[in-house]
């Protein structure tokens, strides 16, 4: 019988294997971000005067409060809380939004959401309006029509296209190409112009554009939705409850 070396090593304790990792399944990737930014259709007259009304209701109903005695104060609130909300629903609120997938329409009390799926067309003629399938119509705030703008545009229109027939006449004399048609004229560089159309009517034939492309894609498809500026109305019935009580009760 062999009895152990006390001088030799004692054996090592084999270390723990360490449990192998169940393989992890890789994280869910974020939703793409949309491929453009929302094009934004607004008026830029709206804008400016409803600027200047703000500007002057908070100047004139500031003052009121400031200096007024008796119920003037109280009134000059009451007015003020009526019509800023007025102001800026008409004015500043006014907003199309447009993308690949869907047309959203702010007007002054509501927002419609329509897929480019549910858009049954575009109409343009005292007002521009947008009809969806059911037959519906919202008219963009937005984008309203100048009688006055279209008629600038038109007498622009004329002159191009006389500009081009008499080129077209001269070219045909000396045997040149004339390189123009009627409704159409060659500006600095050689550069064709585009028929002129009034400011809104252009924005309008965009939307135009923009539906035709995108009404049969997939992700153009969904239901219209409405929602209520309850954050507009309610500010201006409040100041139109609170004017009244004060004119009853004086």
């Amino acid at each position: 019988m062999t009895t152990p070396d006390p001088q030799s090593p004692a054996p090592e304790p084999s270390k723990p294997t360490k449990p192998s990792k169940a393989p992890q399944s890789p994280a869910p990737a974020a939703p793409a971000a949309p491929r453009f930014k929302d094009r934004i259709y607004r008026s830029p007259a709206a804008l400016v005067g409803g600027a200047l009304l703000l500007a002057l209701v908070g100047w004139l109903g500031i003052d009121a409060v400031v200096t007024g005695e008796g119920r003037t104060p109280w009134l000059a609130l009451a007015v003020m809380l009526l019509l800023v909300p007025l102001v800026v629903a008409y004015t500043l609120r006014p907003a199309v939004f447009v993308n690949d997938d869907r047309l959203r329409v702010r007007n002054p009390f509501r927002v419609i959401v329509l897929p480019w799926g549910q858009v049954a067309s575009l109409r343009s003629g005292f007002t521009n309006e947008v009809v969806d399938d059911s037959g519906t119509k919202y008219q963009l705030w937005a984008l309203p029509v100048s009688l006055r703008a279209r008629k600038k545009a038109a007498r622009a229109q004329a002159r191009l296209d006389a500009q081009a027939a008499r080129g077209e006449r001269g070219g045909r004399r000396d045997g040149r190409d004339p390189g123009v048609g009627l409704g159409v004229q060659l500006g600095r560089g050689g550069v064709t112009e585009a028929p002129k159309r009034a400011e809104t009517d252009q924005a309008m034939d965009d939307l135009r554009k923009t539906h035709e492309a995108r009404e049969g894609e997939p992700s153009a498809q969904g239901e219209v939705t409405v929602r209520w500026a309850y954050e507009i109305a309610g500010p201006a019935v409040a100041g139109a409850v609170l004017l009244a009580i004060l004119l009853a009760v004086g």
